[in-house]
């Protein structure tokens, strides 16, 4: 297809040069329109780069998630962000690269003559789902961001909004309302054959993928607020419940990489080229893990003690031949990354169902083993390794303590997704260590970088007095005790 495509261009270019000399004053290098589907591709990979790296520069959640810790360097294990301007590099990877790439991605759909007005209904909606997701993911972290004032709204997203340098901050409550919103008119509309065919990464063209993923994220944004408000969890479920959500591996929102740079798997350049041994296993995972038995962790970790991962006390400087190390199949170059699966999906369902929302023809505890099997089978264990886990009295379902049992299960099956693994550990009050270094708890929110303060003070600061002065201490607003 790529030779067939490119011997196209090539005829085109010459015949071009007999009818239109004028098409000599472009630049074939620099291109006045870039297409959609180009920036569609881009903002992807740069979305799960972002989610998928545990690069000490960007993202430091696998370690606030206390799965892995530190070996010579500690400061990002003991939360110490700042100093590197974690925080205020996640607002630009996010913001100016991948929201920036799918707002330029609807203006070029919106003018490309070639596209029906059907592909192009489909492709907002495609490249909508994944603002969302950006949205959805910057809430969680900093809890009031721009929303409104981000980026010049267009077309499906309500009046017109001039962008400004200096945006307000929405409440992530009302940021939530509307992604919600928007997600359901995704859900009415997605369908059928997209027309980004094999610009599509995550599901090469076909728009029934994406409603189910779209179904999927509106999920996790119910069950997100279910402490918070559970009338507003309760109606968010239904319209995705009756979307249709991820249920099979095959429907998963994945990205698979190369098996040479430039598009390997971040983890194998933080783990592999890098050359580099900095990460090990995190005792607070370790032990949580060794005390289930569970048949996760020579797949999550080698050097064990036999079965037994060797954790790091969390946030200290630790000798790395002397503890569990992330495992061999990390080291895979070409290892999927998840947006959201089948596995987390089951969770959240479970999760529904012990609040009393009817699943159709499950109940809690089914759904609650269903996940746990599911990632076990997912990371490459077996049924037979699911049942005997689950038999055991300290994994099975407890409807009495439902919310520790079934929010520990999925923190652990939440490896190397940092970021929703730290979620997790938050929405269900799982306890952490204290980092040893700097003797403090794990953030519940990350403050706002620097160059907010220095570029859009007023804002900002008004933002930060919704928590406390900026405390990473003050929770979001769906973190309930």
């Amino acid at each position: 297809m790529k030779k067939f495509l490119l011997s196209a261009g090539i005829a085109c270019a010459v015949a071009s040069c007999t009818s239109d000399i004028t098409s000599l004053n472009v630049n074939p290098k620099s291109p006045e329109q870039v297409p959609a589907g180009a920036l569609v591709a881009n903002a992807t990979i740069t979305l799960t780069d972002y989610l998928a790296t545990i690069n000490v520069n960007l993202n430091n959640f696998s370690m606030w998630a206390q799965h892995i810790t530190e070996t010579t360097y500690t400061d990002e294990a003991n939360f110490d962000y700042p100093n590197r301007d974690v925080n205020g590099n996640t607002f630009d990877v996010l913001y100016t690269e991948v929201l920036r790439d799918l707002a330029e991605a609807e203006k070029a759909v919106d003018i490309d003559i070639n596209l029906s007005e059907a592909q192009k209904e489909q492709q907002m909606a495609v490249i909508d789902v994944l603002e969302v997701y950006t949205f959805q993911i910057l809430v969680d972290i900093f809890g009031d961001v721009p929303y409104t004032e981000a980026l010049s709204s267009y077309k499906i997203h309500g009046p017109v909004v001039v962008e400004t340098v200096v945006p307000a901050y929405d409440k992530g409550e009302d940021i939530y309302t509307g992604l919600a919103a928007r997600l359901t008119a995704d859900i009415a509309i997605l369908g059928g054959d997209n027309g980004l065919g094999s610009y599509d990464l995550l599901y090469g063209g076909n728009s029934d993928g994406w409603k189910k993923f779209a179904s999927s994220v509106l999920l996790r944004l119910a069950v997100r607020v279910a402490d918070h408000d559970l009338a507003r969890a309760s109606s968010w479920g239904a319209t995705a419940l009756a979307g249709g959500v991820i249920m099979t591996p095959a429907d998963d929102a994945s990205l698979q990489y190369a098996s040479a740079p430039p598009h390997t798997n971040p983890l194998w350049d933080q783990l592999v080229q890098s050359g580099r041994s900095d990460f090990i296993a995190a005792n607070t995972l370790g032990d949580v893990m060794n005390s289930l038995n569970d048949p996760r962790r020579g797949i999550y970790f080698r050097n064990n003690n036999g079965d037994s991962v060797v954790g790091a006390p969390y946030g200290l400087a630790s000798a790395y031949p002397l503890f569990s190390q992330p495992g061999d199949l990390l080291e895979d170059p070409t290892l999927a990354h998840t947006l959201i699966d089948h596995v987390e999906v089951l969770f959240l369902l479970a999760d529904a169902a012990a609040r009393g929302v009817p699943i159709p023809g499950a109940t809690a505890e089914g759904l609650y083993q269903a996940a746990v099997g599911a990632s076990i089978v997912n990371w490459g264990g077996t049924a037979t390794d699911a049942a005997a886990y689950l038999a055991q009295p300290s994994v099975a379902w407890d409807a009495t303590n439902w919310q520790s049992r079934l929010g520990t299960q999925k923190w652990i099956s939440l490896f190397m997704r940092g970021n929703e693994a730290w979620a997790a550990q938050r929405q269900y009050d799982l306890p952490m260590n204290i980092a040893a270094e700097a003797q403090r708890v794990t953030p519940l929110r990350m403050s706002y970088g620097v160059d907010e303060y220095a570029l859009n003070n007023a804002n900002v600061t008004a933002a930060g007095a919704n928590y406390q002065g900026d405390k990473d201490t003050a929770p979001i607003f769906w973190d309930k005790d």
